[in-house]
């Protein structure tokens, strides 16, 4: 049977020490809970949104509650600082690191940015890829001007323009607003706006200061979405359309040669559909890299060959000028 007075002793002894002395999440003094599946010291606050993650992470009080040898021997041989080495280890130079006194959202949003999808492990080069890429885009709802009721709308944050961009509809070619980010600040206001995942961005417009207030429907990345796709070798470009009944296309990829950083391979990270969709393919271009899911690894092949057979197929000057005029958007 354990000694509970010997194993409290020994981790009020760890939670002394550098690294454990402060909350693995938010930076809090003097921590006096414990993930024991997870191997950290966090917080009582912090310890309530790991309570959130039952499936990743189990909390008890480091004072309070009883402690088996084997969970007190766990957390003596991980801790804060070799549990950062793993959940920590890609994250990116510009991410924010929630504080002690930011706002729940933010701070639960690391939590589970850490523990529950394991962004920053670097086990998921897709997810990686995204942080770095030069276009993000994302479906956020946000409140009308007019009726204040909220409306899906298509988001596109570019790091090449510097600008952050939103669409009335999924296939507009022309953006209802371009906000430049050096005029832009966003702040979490799940209060304000009625959303635990609410978000305020304000930016400045002819001299006067404009909001926009949004929100994402569950915090987490989109799922795949469905598409149909046409690939035609003669002017290399990749199709894609909502359905395959559509007339116009959503939009066009266009596949260059390798020696001009035009590359595909298969994808390795987990889908988040499931066991369905579980066949990828990554297609590299010089300013993005497009992931897509097959349900037949038969499909997969097919895809990949036909990719290949377009990549090593030398480009004629009416190849250079189409792919000039598809990065313009004409």
């Amino acid at each position: 049977m354990a000694n509970q007075e010997r194993n409290n002793k020994i981790l009020l002894d760890l939670v002394r020490q550098p690294d454990n002395n402060e909350c693995a999440d938010c930076g809090a003094p003097d921590p006096d809970w414990a993930s024991y599946t997870l191997g950290v010291f966090v917080c009582l606050n912090c310890s309530g949104m790991h309570r959130n993650l039952p499936a990743v992470s189990k909390v008890k009080s480091i004072r309070l509650d009883h402690w088996d040898d084997t969970l007190v021997k766990f957390m003596r041989e991980t801790g804060n600082s070799a549990a950062k080495a793993v959940y920590e280890k890609c994250v990116p130079a510009f991410f924010y690191r929630p504080q002690e006194k930011d706002c729940v959202v933010l701070k639960d949003q690391w939590i589970r940015a850490k523990y529950e999808r394991r962004e920053f492990t670097g086990e998921n080069n897709y997810i990686q890829q995204t942080y770095t890429s030069d276009l993000f885009e994302s479906t956020l709802w946000k409140k009308g001007k007019d009726n204040r009721q909220f409306l899906k709308r298509i988001f596109s944050l570019s790091k090449k323009d510097f600008t952050l961009k939103y669409f009335i509809k999924e296939d507009s070619k022309t953006p209802k607003a371009v906000i430049s980010m050096k005029d832009l600040n966003a702040v979490f206001q799940p209060e304000k706006i009625g959303n635990a995942h609410g978000l305020q961005i304000s930016y400045v417009q002819d001299e006067r200061t404009r909001n926009l207030f949004v929100y994402h429907e569950d915090g987490k990345r989109e799922p795949f979405k469905k598409r149909w796709f046409t690939l035609c070798s003669l002017n290399r470009k990749l199709l894609y359309f909502k359905s395959p009944l559509d007339a116009t296309e959503l939009g066009a990829v266009f596949i260059g040669t390798e020696s001009h950083s035009y590359s595909v391979s298969e994808y390795s990270g987990r889908s988040t559909r499931g066991g369905r969709w579980h066949c990828g393919i990554t297609l590299q271009t010089p300013g993005r890299q497009f992931v897509f899911m097959c349900e037949q690894e038969q499909e997969q092949i097919e895809w990949m060959e036909a990719f290949r057979k377009v990549i090593s197929q030398p480009m004629t000057p009416e190849d250079y000028a189409n792919e000039a005029n598809l990065r313009r958007g004409k």
